[in-house]
């Protein structure tokens, strides 16, 4: 059955839960939260000491991942951290408090969320087995395995998983299904690593079933989720939007500010050079299904031909040294405070050059899960111009798999010292009146056999953060 047809019966009548999402992981930080109120009233401390002290085991919950909804949910396994949550605070409390209180404060916690937490997951346990709670679950694969997991899941209904069995050529659409178990034994890595990255925007809880265990390779038990001894293991799922945009609408209003008098004296510069408007727009694919109109100084002839780039006898005098400097991508910056582009990200590309590369190279597509971005990685490792667009698409998944604010700051730093360098280039190339220091010019390397380049047009293009 494909995955379309299962969609309209996802959950069949008889077993149709009246609540389908990750339940435990909503409700279990108001669980651990209800169990810590009756701890002040027992040891006597002030209330404002027992806030504080539950606020700090909730963040210390949160940072160890204990707030995730596993699959199979044992009080037994969470005892270590739930007694490092509840002892942590104590260090933060210390200077308020004596020590024998903060001490019983720190007991008194530790028990009420083992026992709170004992009552919840046997509350959520009974929920799953009458049917009134569960999560719709696809098991992608076709051999042994997955029947395996399927058969698990069915017989032991206290997992709360309702499980939907497809081969990995029938998996067309996601939605719907909180949870994916991916069983790599008989499917195809392609086909996998686009099921991964497509359920990134569904907020799927993505998990790959390992074979090392056949081997006698140990898989760490805290970083795995379990299935009737079947070992899972959880996938890291992008969650930094807020963090990101914060970062971009800050940085990108502080760059804005204090570029402001260079971009009015560059716009009038423009203006003044040739005839024409001051900005050049152009519409290009900046996030998932969206295209926006990507801001640039002009920096060619009014009604110059435009292709995968601009040839060079087709930009102004003003325009070639803009392009060395990179200075006629600063309008972009209004581009990423009005929330079309991101400072950080794939560089955006013309929507029907997107969709031919997303025809023939793996991978192009799942680029387009994130904003596009005035720099990345790829550009930063000089992926630009006439450089191969599957090596590019590959440095910018690696950079939305692993996306983290400090890597947007190292981007943003090697894309500043980049630009410096080109700008002190660009001033040395103008006062010797258009040469390049360098008199000969570097032998280009050998183009590999096969492999995917940039239109044969543009091969002159210069600016790293273009395409």
């Amino acid at each position: 059955m494909s995955l379309t047809d299962a969609a309209a019966t996802r959950q069949p009548p008889e077993v149709r839960p009246l609540v389908h999402r990750r339940v435990g992981g909503r409700l279990l930080p108001a669980a651990d939260l209800v169990a810590l109120v009756p701890v002040v009233p027992i040891t006597g401390a002030h209330w404002l000491l027992g806030a504080v002290f539950a606020l700090l085991v909730l963040l210390v919950l949160a940072a160890q991942g204990q707030h995730r909804a596993r699959i199979c949910s044992r009080v037994s396994d969470q005892v270590p951290q739930l007694a490092v949550a509840s002892g942590m605070p104590l260090a933060v409390l210390a200077p308020w408090s004596t020590g024998s209180g903060l001490l019983a404060l720190a007991a008194a916690g530790f028990g009420a969320l083992v026992l709170g937490r004992a009552s919840f997951y046997a509350a959520l346990r009974s929920g799953y087995r009458r049917g009134v709670l569960g999560e719709p679950t696809l098991v992608v694969g076709s051999g042994e395995l997955a029947a395996r997991i399927v058969e698990s899941a069915q017989a032991h209904p206290e997992f709360g998983l309702r499980p939907r069995l497809a081969r990995p050529s029938e998996v067309d659409d996601l939605a719907g299904f909180t949870r994916v178990l991916l069983c790599p034994d008989d499917a195809a890595e392609e086909a996998l690593t686009s099921l991964i990255r497509s359920s990134r925007p569904l907020s799927a809880e993505v998990y790959v079933v390992p074979r090392l265990p056949e081997i006698g390779t140990a898989l760490p038990r805290g970083a795995t989720d379990e299935l009737w001894g079947v070992p899972l293991i959880p996938l890291r799922r992008f969650g930094g939007t807020g963090a990101k945009r914060a970062f971009d609408v800050v940085l990108s209003g502080l760059m804005l500010a204090a570029s402001a008098p260079l971009l009015l004296v560059l716009a009038v510069a423009v203006r003044l050079d040739s005839p024409g408007p001051v900005f050049f727009r152009q519409l290009r694919v900046t996030g998932p299904g969206r295209t926006s109109e990507v801001l640039k100084l002009r920096t060619v002839r009014a009604g110059a031909a435009q292709g995968w780039a601009v040839a060079a006898e087709e930009c102004t005098a003003l325009g070639k040294w803009l392009r060395r400097t990179h200075l006629d991508e600063l309008p972009q910056l209004l581009n990423v405070l009005r929330g079309e582009m991101s400072l950080v990200g794939p560089r955006p590309e013309r929507p029907h050059y997107a969709r031919s590369f997303g025809r023939e190279i793996p991978g192009y597509r799942d680029r387009h899960r994130m904003p596009g971005g005035m720099t990345g990685w790829a550009q930063v490792h000089g992926l630009h111009g006439d450089t191969s667009i599957p090596d590019r698409a590959r440095f910018d998944n690696q950079y939305i798999e692993h996306w983290s604010p400090w890597w947007d700051a190292v981007i943003v730093l090697r894309t500043a010292a980049v630009v410096l360098r080109a700008a002190l280039a660009a001033g040395l190339r103008w006062e010797l009146g258009g040469r390049s220091p360098r008199h000969r010019r570097p032998a280009r390397p050998r183009r590999q056999p096969g492999a995917h380049r940039a239109p044969a047009r543009g091969r002159r293009m210069v600016d790293f953060v273009r395409n």
